[in-house]
């Protein structure tokens, strides 16, 4: 039983509080998501850093008309508790329960869906002029981090809104940058001075006034105006935000209520962009997430069953790692997640041949190019979904110049509880047209690491797609070449071929079936093993396909694609994830629901065998 919080079903209910009655209401929320995500697993550390921020934004702001617009959704857990969903958080990022970010079927409050960061500066401003042009009143607030911001697409967010000068208010979440102690009560001087409406008036007066000095008014202006903007470069951390247009507001302890009450109703008041700098300790309440807030940031239950087994990210690192020993030209890179892509074992032993470029994957995609062309073997880890960020980049920088860049594509296929927006079911489609790129999926440890030794050979631009979590350990694949196909059965009338993780799920419809069918590991997707084709082509009668990509523009796609052009008249039905986005829950949970499974493929094998 809670004092506040069993009585709080939307954001009006915690107006009528006064500023005490809030922190106690932001203990109450910090216990009850540290419970809830201890059981059901989740993002912890980033929620329980903003836990004062979101009260003071619900208690400032009228959602659903003023519009609060969450980079990524990470951080969404208080936000979704103050808007009547508490009583869900039993069925947090579970199949068919809340989602773990923000979904605007979901609620009304959350007024925009996004999975990856860099991205509510954009949204928030295409929602400010939707609202001028409407000629309508409210507010629109873009929440993003710190860690956002190395993402160029704030930037050219930032850009066009200053420019815009529309009313628009910025929060930027620090939970990361220090603040200098000898400039800090510069901050909070300059921060609370800029958002006076006296203050933004007097300006102006001063500006008109030495102008209108006759002879020397426009000299001195020019000169006061100069010596101004030395001193805000020296002094005010907030220069970068006002020169490109914004009033700054800042640095606010996120952790203080009143103080963040008072600079986010400053922000509301003025009628141009506004930025408002809030430091806030990740972890917040919790000491193992504030001392460790990486470790934190995304937590299993603690029903979640334990292995030594390592994972694959872990298996690729340390394959990596060992490779680089030996090769002095292996360089590693990152876009903010050396752990979650198993970096961190080869940022430990190469520091100096390690990068991590933040959440900036096209400048990462480029910048591995570069060093290519410069004698190097940059290996960028990156998950599946956020390569697509980098298209054009892969496309233009990389492959036409043919440059021996290795993308390490963690999180191919379903990765289960973050749902659509971190399913990496689209690689193969927006990877395999592309001419020069070689695309290899393990099905085993073993073909894991071989794939990485033979990229680093290779000289060439190679994508390596692995699924999250563990390849399985009963199946033990023969490997001669990486670029052929592995004949696992030999052709029969019912052929099925098979990749990555499901190179699995057909073995066990294998070893379940009285009347054995062909099967194919199609390791190499791209090129395509046409040697392979051929033959099975020759032999089988019914040829079925199965992978965790789409089913549009997939390897089935490309296998139905070889046969068109060879003018061979052969169906292949294809097994892979449905033209539509797939929701959150356990990948065994999602495989069933499209039919994903050996069970589906056995019964698809004995309707053609019949």
């Amino acid at each position: 039983m809670t004092k506040y919080l069993d009585s709080i079903n939307d954001p009006k209910d915690i107006k009528k509080l006064n500023i005490n009655e809030l922190k106690d209401v932001a203990l109450e929320i910090r216990k009850f998501i540290i419970n809830s995500v201890v059981k059901t697993g989740g993002h912890l550390a980033s929620s329980l850093g903003v836990v004062e921020l979101t009260l003071a934004l619900h208690y400032v702001f009228d959602s659903p008309k003023d519009k609060l617009i969450y980079d990524v959704g990470h951080q969404a857990y208080a936000h979704k508790i103050l808007t009547g969903r508490k009583h869900l958080f039993s069925s947090l990022r579970q199949y068919g329960g809340l989602s773990g970010f923000l979904k605007p079927h979901e609620s009304c409050h959350d007024v925009f869906a996004a999975g990856h960061c860099s991205t509510s500066i954009s949204a928030g401003l295409g929602m400010v002029r939707a609202r001028d042009l409407e000629e309508d009143d409210y507010s629109v607030v873009s929440i993003i981090g710190d860690g956002a911001l190395t993402g160029g697409m704030a930037y050219e967010a930032l850009n066009d809104a200053g420019h815009a000068k529309k009313k628009f208010i910025i929060v930027l979440n620090d939970n990361a940058m220090s603040i200098a102690e000898n400039v800090g009560a510069m901050h909070s001087y300059f921060g609370g001075l800029r958002a006076t409406a006296g203050y933004i008036k007097l300006k102006k007066e001063v500006a008109l006034s030495l102008k209108k000095i006759p002879g020397i008014g426009k000299f001195l202006y020019r000169r006061v105006d100069g010596l101004k903007k030395r001193i805000k470069y020296l002094f005010v951390k907030g220069v970068l935000f006002e020169e490109l247009g914004f009033t700054y507001i800042g640095v606010v302890d996120g952790h203080d209520i009143s103080k963040t009450i008072r600079a986010l109703e400053k922000a509301k008041r003025a009628d141009k962009p506004v930025l408002v700098h809030i430091h806030t300790t990740k972890g917040k309440g919790y000491k193992p997430a504030e001392k460790d807030p990486e470790r934190y940031h995304g937590i299993s239950a603690n029903g979640a069953k334990k292995t030594s087994l390592l994972t694959n990210s872990q298996v690729f690192g340390s394959k990596l790692t060992e490779l680089a020993k030996e090769n002095k030209k292996i360089v590693a890179v990152c876009a903010a997640m050396p752990k979650g892509t198993g970096l961190d074992g080869f940022k430990s032993e190469f520091p100096n041949r390690f990068y991590d470029v933040g959440i900036a994957e096209q400048h990462g995609v480029t910048m591995c190019a570069g060093l290519a062309a410069s004698g190097y073997t940059p290996v960028f880890a990156v998950y599946s979904s956020f390569l697509q960020r980098a298209y054009d980049q892969v496309l233009h920088d990389v492959c036409i110049q043919n440059l021996p860049v290795i993308f390490a594509l963690d999180r191919a296929g379903l990765v289960g509880d973050d749902g659509e927006t971190h399913h990496g079911v689209y690689d193969i489609s927006y990877l395999s047209h592309i001419p020069n790129l070689t695309i290899l999926s393990p099905s085993t440890e073993k073909e894991l690491e071989l794939m990485v030794e033979f990229a680093v050979d290779l000289k060439k631009p190679v994508v390596i797609r692995y699924p999250r979590g563990y390849f399985s350990r009963d199946y033990n694949n023969d490997i001669k070449n990486i670029l052929e196909w592995e004949e696992i059965e030999s052709v029969k009338k019912v052929t099925v071929i098979a990749c990555g993780v499901h190179v699995k799920t057909a073995v066990e419809a294998f070893k379940s079936v009285d009347r054995p069918f062909g099967l194919y590991n199609a390791r190499c997707i791209k090129p395509l093993d046409n040697k392979a084709l051929n033959k099975i082509a020759k032999h089988a009668e019914k040829i079925i396909v199965i992978e965790d990509n789409s089913v549009i523009g997939g390897l089935g796609s490309l296998v139905e694609g070889y046969f068109s052009d060879k003018n061979i008249n052969k169906h292949v039905y294809k097994m892979g994830v449905p033209d539509r986005f797939i929701t959150h829950g356990k990948v065994n949970l999602l495989n069933e629901e499209i039919n994903l499974t050996s069970k589906e493929l056995i019964k698809k094998v004995l309707e053609y065998e019949n």
